[in-house]
């Protein structure tokens, strides 16, 4: 099977044909441009690592309803995302580059509840969800490693067969 992308959007209103209408009108940055990411993503490891939530220990003692920690850390991120939602659609917050912002409508599809029970499956047995990865590697768990590798081969195999599964 051949596929060649970007792959085509499932809908008029899927959010990956807006990403390619921005790609089209936005240039490329540049290595030194690029150094911000770099910084941002190093201070949002530092993050993780101080707040314990990459830690085995922390993941498994939420899966087994032991501590509050890991839910309040996640609920806080939802509720913050809820209302960075409502407030980049109720005063029409435009990127840094001055491109408004598209938030593409979202349809519930019942492939949606598998993919949560096979993330939240893998999760659970290796501790890690792709977030933290890269903290726990820098911070010296190379064995996650292999969690890494992993779903980057789980995502390569939806995209491969994405056409053939339902949707």
């Amino acid at each position: 099977m051949n596929q060649s992308l970007p792959l085509k959007p499932r809908s008029s209103n899927d959010l990956g044909s807006l990403h390619e209408a921005s790609l089209a009108k936005t240039k490329p940055e540049t290595g030194l441009a690029n150094l911000k990411y770099l910084i941002v993503g190093l201070l949002f490891g530092v993050v993780f690592v101080k707040a314990e939530i990459i830690s085995w220990f922390r993941i498994q003692e939420m899966f087994r309803l032991d501590s509050f920690h890991m839910y309040g850390v996640i609920g806080s991120a939802v509720v913050v995302g809820l209302l960075s939602v409502q407030f980049i659609k109720r005063f029409g917050i435009k990127t840094m580059t001055g491109e408004p912002v598209h938030i593409a409508p979202k349809v519930f599809h019942k492939g949606q509840i598998y993919g949560g029970l096979i993330f939240g499956l893998g999760w659970a047995i290796t501790g890690a969800c792709p977030g933290p990865l890269f903290a726990q590697i820098g911070s010296g768990y190379g064995l996650v490693a292999v969690t890494l590798l992993s779903a980057i081969g789980g995502t390569w195999l939806y995209g491969y067969f994405r056409e053939k599964l339902p949707q």
